[in-house]
C-alpha cells in the first residue's frame, strides 16, 4: 500500500519519534495500520539500540522523588550533555523517578524491570528512547531512604543528588545537612565509620612527616601529637566533623546537637560517577563518522 495520508505519517512520526521516511515505510509495510506501525518501529527501534549498548554514557542527570517516609535517588546516563537537557530525557527520567518510588523497588535490576507508562518496563522505555534520539541511555543506579523520620532530599543542577535520614530534627535541617553532603562529599559520617588502615595510614603519614626533635619526645607526649594531627584528618573525611556550610562557625555534629537530631543515613550520587570517559579530538570525530 503506498497511498499513506501526510497526517497518519505526521501523527506515527509524533507519536514514536522516528523519522518521516522510516515511519512511511512502517505504515507501508503494516497497511497503515498506526497500531502495528507503532509496534514495527518499536521492534526496529530496539535493534538499533542494541547496537549502542558498547558507547559510554557518561553525562546525564540526577532525579529525585520523595513521599511520606521514603524517598530515591536514579542515576540516568546519556552520552552528551546536549541530550541530558533534551525534552524527552527530561521527561523520561522524572517518570523513572517516580516508578523508583512508587513501584517498591529495591535495586537497579528491579528497577529496570518495574512497570513503565506506555512501555513493558523501565528497561524497554529506555530502549525505546534510544531509538528515538540515537544514543545510549542507561538507568545506572539508584539510592532508596526510608525514615519514619524526616528526610531531606536536594540535588545540585541535576549533577549531584543527596538524601539524608534524620532521627529528630526539621525539614529544614535534613535539606541544609544534604546540602552541605553536595557540597563537601565527605567519605564517612562518623569518626567510628572511618577505617582501621586508614588510621594507621594517616598515622604513619604525620610520623614521617615529624622532625628529628618531635621524634626525641616522650612516647606519650609523641602519641599525642599524632594523634591531634590524625583526628584532624577525621574531621576532615568525615560529615559530623566539618564545618557545616550554611554556618561554618560550627560544625555539622554541633548543628544536629542544637536541634537536638542525628544522622541516621545518607545517600549521594553524582553523575558520570566511576565512567571512564573517552575524550575525542572534535575533527576526528567527524572524520571518523564521514568514513562510516
Amino acid at each position: 500500500m503506498s497511498n499513506i495520508s501526510a497526517q497518519l505519517v505526521k501523527e506515527l512520526r509524533e507519536r514514536s519519534g522516528a523519522g518521516m521516511m522510516e515511519c512511511k515505510k512502517a505504515l507501508v509495510e503494516n497497511n497503515a495500520d498506526i497500531e502495528t506501525a507503532m509496534e514495527w518501529l518499536r521492534k526496529s527501534g530496539l535493534a538499533k539500540a542494541d547496537k549502542k549498548a558498547s558507547r559510554i554514557a557518561a553525562e546525564g542527570r540526577i532525579v529525585a522523588a520523595q513521599s511520606a517516609g521514603k524517598a530515591v535517588l536514579v542515576e540516568i546516563n546519556c552520552e552528551t550533555d546536549f541530550v541530558g537537557k533534551d525534552a524527552s530525557f527530561l521527561k523520561f527520567s522524572d517518570t523513572v523517578a517516580d516508578v523508583a518510588l512508587n513501584s517498591g523497588a529495591a535495586d537497579i535490576d528491579a528497577l529496570k524491570a518495574a512497570p513503565f507508562p506506555g512501555a513493558s518496563n523501565v528497561e524497554e522505555a529506555a530502549k525505546s528512547l534510544i531509538a528515538t534520539i540515537g544514543e545510549k541511555i542507561d538507568v545506572r543506579r539508584m539510592a532508596v531512604v526510608k525514615n519514619d523520620g524526616v528526610i531531606g532530599s536536594y540535588t545540585h543542577g541535576g549533577r549531584i543528588g543527596v538524601l539524608v535520614a534524620l532521627k529528630g530534627g526539621s525539614e529544614e535541617l535534613a535539606k541544609g545537612i544534604a546540602m552541605h553532603v553536595a557540597a563537601m562529599n565527605p567519605a564517612h559520617i562518623r569518626a567510628e565509620d572511618v577505617p582501621a588502615e586508614f588510621l594507621a595510614k594517616e598515622k604513619d603519614i604525620a610520623l614521617s612527616l615529624m622532625s628529628d626533635k618531635e621524634k626525641a619526645k616522650p612516647a606519650d607526649i609523641l602519641e599525642k601529637i599524632i594523634s591531634g594531627k590524625v583526628q584532624k584528618i577525621v574531621s576532615e573525611v568525615t560529615l559530623l566533623g566539618q564545618p557545616y556550610v550554611l554556618d561554618t562557625n560550627v560544625t555539622v555534629a554541633e548543628a544536629l546537637k542544637k536541634e537536638g537530631a542525628d544522622v541516621i543515613s545518607v545517600a549521594r550520587l553524582a553523575v558520570g560517577e566511576g565512567i571512564e570517559k573517552v575524550q575525542e579530538d572534535y575533527l576526528a570525530e567527524v572524520a571518523k563518522a564521514m568514513q562510516g
